[in-house]
């Protein structure tokens, strides 16, 4: 079967210019700001042809049932084949959901993705007996095979990880089961995103010149950081809206999406939800709730920026809407055109070393990055990749502050997976979410310290620190209530109660309340439904982690500004970890102890001086 995989799929409602509303269609975004997905399988019948070959020994794991504990060397060539068609498996799976990422209206792409996703369920169902026939072995056995064949030391955690989940693992026909299932499991996101990304009815607005523009997630952004507060409101209440007419199918998916989250945790015999998705990488289920408390502990500052925001926007206090929490604070903010853009951010990655910066530079003249808006395409921002491919990137890139941090964002996503692929084996490539937001905030934590040196002048400064203050609302403010609002949905569907979009809204209303202490005014509609805008939610207890990865972040930045190489080695050091430890003893190691309140806590020191600059800026 031969699959197109690069055209767009016909619009009845595209101009002349091939444009809807203004957003181009894919095949007239200019090549070099695509990325170069030809690096992977330069044409469709190459994809096609590793997909029918990795198809084709699907069954290749079946010789060793029965087998694995049979001797060190035939675990050794079990893992080793595992590990083989993991990465041909990977590689197909990864190009077939960029190409739908990059247009979901392109039913090609979207066929190609059902394929790869497919593929992957199928490989899961084929290689599930592995960890029930390795814990059927004793611990001894195991022990007696690491010492007598060197070949299996890679795999010595990946071990330690089996034996510690040893009362959650099922036996080999319900391992089976439950791999097979996982493709439907991914069906409510699925829906989400499709829905999301190109069938959401956002309407049209009027810009800043009064013209009638169609409203897409392509340009939404834009029009939220609108120094027009007519076009901001606009743009706010119309995608708000759009949420709200399918608030019930959006709440189908997630409900879906928590009842899937339930059904293994019992599945796998864990008291809830949190525990099984912690337990596996060894993170403290104190560790999520220190960080609420310690965020609800300090909303005090953020009540203090609400405030001093309003003051510089000119707002007349009490009127402060959710609108403006995305205005611009600066009269003429910086304007950063894709080559400055990249300057900054290497500038800013310099303490890293020449090495890592090279690394970066070359990633960029190498098109990792796809930073165009076009039909079809979301309008946030992802890393993704896999072992034998490069990390890509997804984004729209707007020539403004905001869009070089999302650029360092992701990169910092993107050297974390280049530095773990190059430094371990593919089994531990996967690093845990817990770790990986880290990477991300700390390339940004770099590049807001470099900018705010490099320049004193009072829109330059407004500029950066609006930027650090928008990016630390996201995560260490909306993030935060997110979790407590998944918290509450896992824990209702714990008991048995219904998940419904109404209760969703008021759950998520009530805990806005709670963070914007007054000083920010509620459209209760409009602002209950903001859990629908977020797909993180599909992956269960992963919101928190922003937050804790953004307060690792400022002290791992903090330490390799002022240290310099040896600290700067030791956060490439553990990069170069990959998954090959559990995250909170990585995190230790490269200096930060997360089981301790004590970096969120640093993170809102940090924040109440951006705060107190701000308001010496206010007079």
């Amino acid at each position: 079967m031969s699959v197109d995989t690069t055209g767009a799929t016909d619009n009845s409602d595209t101009d002349r210019a091939g444009t809807t509303g203004g957003v181009p269609l894919r095949r007239d975004v200019p090549r070099e700001e695509t990325w170069d997905l030809e690096r992977i399988f330069p044409t469709a019948e190459a994809w096609e042809e590793a997909y029918r070959a990795a198809e084709g020994r699907l069954r290749d794991p079946e010789r060793f049932r029965g087998r694995l504990g049979e001797s060190p060397a035939a675990l050794l060539a079990g893992l080793q084949l595992r590990d083989e068609l993991q990465e041909a498996v990977g590689r197909i799976g990864t190009f077939a959901f960029l190409r739908r990422a990059e247009d979901s209206t392109n039913s090609g792409a979207a066929a190609l993705a059902e394929r790869g996703s497919g593929l992957a369920t199928r490989f899961r169902s084929a290689i599930a007996f592995y960890d029930a026939e390795l814990l059927a072995l004793p611990r001894e056995r195991v022990q007696e095979f690491l010492a007598a064949e060197p070949g299996l030391a890679p795999y010595r955690h990946a071990l330690d990880q089996l034996e510690r989940s040893r009362e959650h693992v099922r036996s080999a026909e319900v391992e089976e089961v439950l791999a097979q299932a996982s493709d439907l499991a991914g069906v409510p996101r699925t829906i989400h995103d499709v829905l999301e990304k190109g069938e959401l009815p956002f309407g049209t607005i009027e810009d800043e010149r009064g013209a009638p523009v169609p409203l897409a997630q392509g340009n939404l952004d834009r029009f939220l950081h609108s120094p027009n507060r007519r076009v901001r409101r606009e743009a706010w209440e119309r995608s708000a809206d759009a949420y709200l007419a399918l608030e019930n199918t959006f709440a189908a998916t997630l409900a879906g999406g928590v009842k899937r989250d339930v059904f293994y945790a019992r599945a796998r015999g864990y008291s809830s939800s949190l525990d099984a998705a912690l337990d596996p990488h060894a993170i403290p289920t104190t560790v999520f709730h220190n960080l609420l408390e310690t965020v609800w502990a300090n909303l005090p500052v953020w009540h203090r920026y609400f405030r001093v925001r309003c003051r510089l926007l000119g707002i007349a206090e009490g009127d402060l809407r959710g609108w403006d929490l995305t205005a611009p604070l600066a009269t003429d903010p910086p304007h950063m055109p894709w080559p400055q853009g990249v300057e900054l951010v290497l500038e800013s990655l310099a303490p890293l070393g020449d090495a890592y910066v090279g690394i970066v530079r070359r990633g960029l003249e190498e098109r990792w990055v796809d930073r165009a808006a076009n039909v079809g395409k979301g309008g946030g921002a992802f890393s993704w990749g896999s072992y034998g491919t490069v990390p890509f990137i997804s984004m729209v890139y707007k020539d403004d502050l905001g869009s070089v941090s999302t650029l360092t964002h992701e990169l910092g996503h993107s050297l974390h997976s280049y530095h773990a692929w190059q430094g371990q084996p593919i089994t531990y490539w996967p690093y845990a979410m817990f770790t990986a937001e880290t990477a991300s905030n700390m390339h940004q934590a770099l590049l807001g310290a470099h900018l705010l040196e490099m320049n004193q002048e009072r829109d330059w400064t407004l500029a950066v620190i609006e930027e650090r203050m928008g990016n630390h609302l996201r995560y260490l403010f909306t993030m935060p209530i997110l979790a407590r609002f998944e918290l509450d949905c896992h824990e209702k569907a714990e008991r048995g109660e219904a998940l419904t979009a109404a209760g969703m809204n008021a759950t998520l209303l009530e805990l806005y309340r709670q963070g914007y202490g007054g000083e920010v005014v509620l459209d209760e509609a409009r602002m209950g439904i903001t859990w629908a805008r977020f797909g993180h939610l599909f992956t269960g207890f992963y919101v928190f982690q922003y937050a804790t990865g953004i307060a690792a972040a400022a002290a791992l930045a903090a330490k390799v500004r002022e240290e310099g190489q040896p600290a700067a080695e030791r956060y490439v050091a553990f990069l170069r970890q990959g998954g090959a430890g559990y995250p909170i003893d990585l995190l230790r190691e490269a200096g930060v102890d997360m089981t301790s309140p004590a970096p969120v806590q640093a993170a809102f020191n940090i924040l109440s001086g951006y705060v107190d600059r701000l308001e010496e800026l206010a007079g």
